[in-house]
């Protein structure tokens, strides 16, 4: 079966969890990552609970599709067999501290020397560059600092941030989209190139419209809860057993909205009559639609709205969501059987590719796991593997 990164080397130097899901997008789509760990392993290991005998699912669900080896990359010996790999890999990717690799010999400039064509992406959290580059950040702290946390939550309500890790994901994400763009420029140039990916700017393309209106406004924008600045009704309204979300914002929508709930009078009611003054009588309006939703449940409100064309959709919790029709039809999660953790459940690839679809062809690694393949994959005789496991430069 083709595959779209068939036949390309990555070297993953990544740890916990924006490096690890470039890599991981990298893999499924074909490259063959080899993922290289301290020999005391990948932070993310011991990042939970979750865990399934006693490996973290936050590492599990991050690292399909890789080999692994571990090296002391502070003995000279193991600095020389990255230097070897090196030369015939085609990405490393890395997320330490700006800076780290290099002090150890294995920064951009050092390895592009020895290979010229080497695509080199360097993730943190807020670049190689600037006054912030040597700061430490995670997720919540990059939430916090690029202003994410200011416009989550409700009304009034303390700071809250994303539950799920949204910051560390797109940067992942955007890492391998910036990999896949080297790739395509170094078949034109033959060269390849550092990359920077920080979590502080990726946290900023995140909320690409957020930013936007304010830079063009000047409004900062305020915590809404499930609702949206720019249009309304267009968010959560209570039902007789739960929520859903609702977006009759378009004139025509509300218009048949107002007529299904036998309410024409708020057709021409002057405080809705358009989008921009149903945002400046927000509260009012919704009051009136959360009294006349409660009367039905969830489901019957679906229905209804979906048969009138109401764009409208459930608010689900995890336990629907993995059973749901479509989620079931997308094959939106797998099962990894692994030999020592078991059956390890996590969302899939979740991109369709009609002639080059994305595979899962590896469990996460134990640590060092495959050390001794990797090595003889690149031309180091057993006699050899064997010194190094007993001088303590490979695990």
């Amino acid at each position: 079966m083709n595959e779209i990164l068939q036949g390309i080397k990555v070297l993953d130097f990544t740890h916990v969890a924006s490096g690890p899901m470039c890599t991981m997008l990298l893999g499924d789509v074909g490259a063959e990552v080899i993922k290289i760990e301290t020999p005391s392993g990948d932070l993310g290991r011991v990042l939970g609970p979750p865990f399934i005998k006693g490996e973290s699912v936050s590492y599990l669900c991050l690292n399909r599709n890789k080999k692994g080896m571990a090296i002391d990359l502070k003995k000279p010996a193991g600095l020389e067999i990255v230097r070897k790999m090196v030369m015939s890999c085609d990405v490393l990717v890395e997320n330490f501290r700006p800076g780290v690799l290099a002090r150890l010999g294995l920064g951009y400039e050092e390895l592009s020397k020895i290979n010229d064509r080497l695509i080199y992406c360097s993730v943190s959290a807020y670049g190689q560059s600037g006054p912030w580059k040597n700061k430490p950040g995670l997720d919540g702290i990059v939430q916090g600092a690029s202003g994410l946390m200011s416009v989550v939550g409700m009304p009034d309500s303390e700071p809250c941030k994303i539950q799920t890790p949204a910051v560390d994901m797109v940067t992942g994400m955007l890492a391998a989209f910036s990999v896949l763009g080297a790739l395509l420029a170094r078949g034109n140039t033959g060269r390849g190139q550092l990359i920077d990916v920080s979590m502080y700017n990726s946290a900023m393309m995140l909320q690409q419209m957020s930013l936007a209106f304010y830079l063009n406004s000047g409004e900062l924008p305020q915590k809404m809860g499930s609702a949206a600045p720019y249009s309304t009704p267009n968010e959560a309204v209570p039902t007789s057993d739960g929520y859903i979300m609702l977006a009759a914002y378009h004139e025509q929508r509300w218009i048949k909205l107002c007529r299904l709930l036998a309410r024409d009078d708020l057709i021409n009611d002057q405080r809705f009559s358009t989008n921009e003054n149903r945002l400046k009588n927000r509260k009012e309006m919704m009051g009136i639609l959360g009294e006349l939703f409660l009367q039905k449940t969830s489901g019957e409100w679906l229905d209804i709205l979906a048969e009138n064309d109401i764009v409208c959709g459930p608010v689900e919790t995890y336990n629907n969501v993995v059973t749901s029709p479509q989620a079931q039809h997308d094959q939106a999660f797998i099962s990894i059987n692994h030999p020592y953790y078991g059956e390890i459940k996590m969302p899939a690839f979740g991109l369709k590719f009609s002639q080059t679809p994305a595979q899962v062809k590896l469990p996460p690694p134990s640590h060092g796991e495959h050390t001794e393949e990797i090595l003889l994959s690149f031309g180091y005789d057993k006699n050899t593997i064997k010194s190094l496991f007993e001088t303590k430069v490979v695990f």
